[in-house]
Formats: C-alpha cells, sequence, structure tokens
C-alpha cells in the first residue's frame, strides 16, 4: 500500500521534493569545497634557498606495479646511507638480524633511533599549479586532515610519540602555488623551492608539516634519478608519494609530503569508495604520509623497521601497505573517522603486532 500511495502524489510535490533533495546535496558538495585563501609565487629567493639545501631525507610509497617495491626501497636505501654519513649517531639500532630478540620475536615491529616523534605538529595544504576547484583535483584532503586529527585512528600515534592528548594534529592555513617549470615535471629541488616559499611564512621546524598537493598531469621525479612518480612513462613509475624532512640555511628544517594525483593505477584504491575513489585515493596516501611523518620526521631517525628482513627500512604506512588487485588498485578497508566513512589503509601497531584502526 505504501508504495502506491507514493505513486499518487502529485507531480508538483514530486518536482519540489526533488528540488530539495538536490538543493542539500548541493549544499553538502559546497560545504566539502576548500577555500583557499592565499595565493603564493615561489621567487629567486626561494630557488636560491633550495640550490643551497644543507641535508634531506625522504622515503618513498611504493606503488602497486611490477618492479615497484624493488625500486621504491632502493631509492629508500640511498637516504637512509645518507642519513648515515650526514648523521652518523641518528640511528642507534642496526638493521640486522641482530634486531630479532629471542626467544621469540615480532618482525614487523618498529624500533626508535634517537630521532623525535612528533607529539603535536599543524598541517598546511600546498595546492600546486592547478585549475578548477579542489574537490575536482584531490577531493576534500584538508577535511580528511580534520576528522583523522579528531579520531581515535590518529592514536595509533600514541605508542610512538608518547603522548595520549586529543586534538594535538590540526590543520592551520593553506596555500596555492604558482611555480613555472618546463615539460611536466617537477624533481626535487623545485619541490624545496615551493616548500621554502610557504614555510618562510607560516613556519619551519617540527610543529609544522607541509603537504604539497599537485594536479593530474604533473609528474615528480628524484634530482639525477629515473625514479618517478610518472603515470605517463611506467618504465619509470615506482612511487605514489613520499614524505621528506630538508634543512635550509636561513629558515632550518621542515617537514613535508608530497602528494601527487592519486587516482592511476598503482596507487588508487578499489572501488566502491564512500567519498569517491579520487578523494579517497588521496586521503588513503595521505594517511600513509602523515602517519610516517609523524613517527619518522627526520626521515630514518625515528620509528623505522631495523630487522634484517626483507621488512628492514620499513616505516608504521609501508608495514600495511601490501596489498593490492589485479589492475594495480590499493585494497583498503572502509571504516569511521571521526564519525565519517573513509577508504584508507590501516597503520602498523607495536601493541598488536599488527595492522589496526584504533589503539
Amino acid at each position: 500500500m505504501s508504495i502506491i500511495r507514493s505513486l499518487t502524489f502529485p507531480v508538483a510535490s514530486l518536482a519540489l521534493a526533488a528540488l530539495f533533495t538536490f538543493g542539500i546535496a548541493a549544499q553538502a558538495q559546497q560545504s566539502e569545497e576548500t577555500v583557499v585563501r592565499r595565493h603564493i609565487t615561489v621567487g629567486q629567493g626561494d630557488i636560491a634557498a633550495a640550490g643551497g639545501v644543507k641535508n634531506n631525507y625522504y622515503h618513498v610509497m611504493a606503488a602497486n606495479l611490477p618492479g615497484a617495491r624493488e625500486a621504491a626501497m632502493k631509492l629508500n636505501g640511498e637516504s637512509d646511507k645518507r642519513l648515515a654519513r650526514t648523521l652518523p649517531n641518528a640511528v642507534t639500532v642496526p638493521r640486522t638480524p641482530n634486531a630479532l630478540t629471542a626467544p621469540y620475536f615480532y618482525p614487523a615491529d618498529l624500533a626508535k633511533g634517537t630521532g623525535a616523534a612528533l607529539k603535536t605538529v599543524v598541517s598546511h595544504a600546498v595546492y600546486v599549479d592547478y585549475t578548477g576547484t579542489i574537490a575536482a583535483n584531490w577531493g576534500n584532503p584538508e577535511g580528511f586532515l580534520t576528522d583523522l586529527g579528531k579520531s581515535t585512528f590518529i592514536h595509533l600515534a600514541d605508542q610512538f610519540a608518547g603522548t595520549t592528548a586529543s586534538g594535538r594534529y590540526t590543520v592551520g592555513a593553506n596555500a596555492s602555488v604558482t611555480y613555472g617549470f618546463y615539460g611536466n615535471t617537477l624533481y626535487e629541488h623545485e619541490l624545496w623551492a615551493i616548500v621554502h616559499a610557504v614555510a618562510k611564512t607560516d613556519g619551519a621546524g617540527l610543529g609544522h608539516m607541509y603537504h604539497i598537493f599537485l594536479p593530474n598531469g604533473v609528474d615528480t621525479c628524484f634530482d639525477q634519478s629515473t625514479s618517478c612518480y610518472s603515470p605517463d612513462n611506467t618504465n619509470n613509475f615506482y612511487f605514489c608519494a613520499y614524505h621528506s624532512s630538508v634543512t635550509f640555511s636561513d629558515i632550518g628544517t621542515v617537514i613535508f609530503s608530497v602528494e601527487p594525483y592519486q587516482l592511476t593505477p598503482g596507487c588508487q584504491v578499489a572501488t566502491p569508495s564512500p567519498n569517491s575513489q579520487l578523494a579517497d585515493s588521496t586521503n588513503s596516501v595521505l594517511s600513509h604520509e602523515f602517519f610516517e611523518a609523524i613517527t619518522d620526521p627526520i626521515v630514518g631517525s625515528g620509528w623505522v623497521n631495523h630487522t634484517g628482513t626483507p621488512m628492514g627500512g620499513s616505516e608504521i604506512g609501508d608495514e600495511c601497505h601490501t596489498l593490492g588487485d589485479a589492475n594495480g588498485n590499493n585494497l583498503a578497508p572502509t571504516f569511521l573517522i571521526n564519525g565519517k566513512k573513509y577508504e584508507v589503509q590501516t597503520e602498523y601497531s607495536n601493541t598488536y603486532h599488527a595492522c589496526a584502526v584504533q589503539p
């Protein structure tokens, strides 16, 4: 009977209801759109600062593509060697089988070097050379970071950061950035110039973290390297994102992550996705890099797997970034983060000796 009654509604009422529903959806979509309040242009001073970088370390997230994991491990190993040369006392636990403790051990557990973990940090989103809206390019990464900072999920970091306080990871100012470059590839030193342009205003040091979002069609490679995020050149396509620490002579150390466009095989999450495949692909890789930058900000000196197993050198996100389907999609669970559904990867817990979504 209820079905029959619903069919007898006046056409005008149905039209009104449709308009009302559309209005609510449009309002919700509008509320998701990020407002970018500042525009920054990279200047010659920023380029010069990038050219004078004292040291930098990085850790990449491997793409779900053949050969990418091995290439990413090699790339991360090069950063580790640089850390050993420039900060020889940063890692106190040797990455050998001696790190395994008898009579039993958990080979995926993380161990701490001498470097700090971030008890608190303000995140800043940096959107580079894009057209259209933030939502059309990346979804709502700042909304995700806000929810993550208020969630129980973020408290997985407590065991590594040494505090259980709530509200310690917040979202600060954002910016759009114009940077003129040739072709479609941004190299590492060019990202340093972008980071410098924003950090000299918003702050350097371990209290700030910058997330650089690159639009569709823009590749990024490490300097003097063929290791890239390059969906248009699969021979060099090895990583989806990375986090890094870089030290400038004028403003000091800056912590940042790089998130290229994630809606591409090798980096994207599988469908269905509660916030769209584009948004949750961005959210998942952003979560990966954020957790890793919290627990290992001066890359390689914080919480890292120190065993001599194939997991040696892995960080909190790598330990749980292992599953992919035949189409190059990353398999991630859907769960509540601050009361909203997201499809993002889990993170490793020494407490559970397993991947988890709560402390």
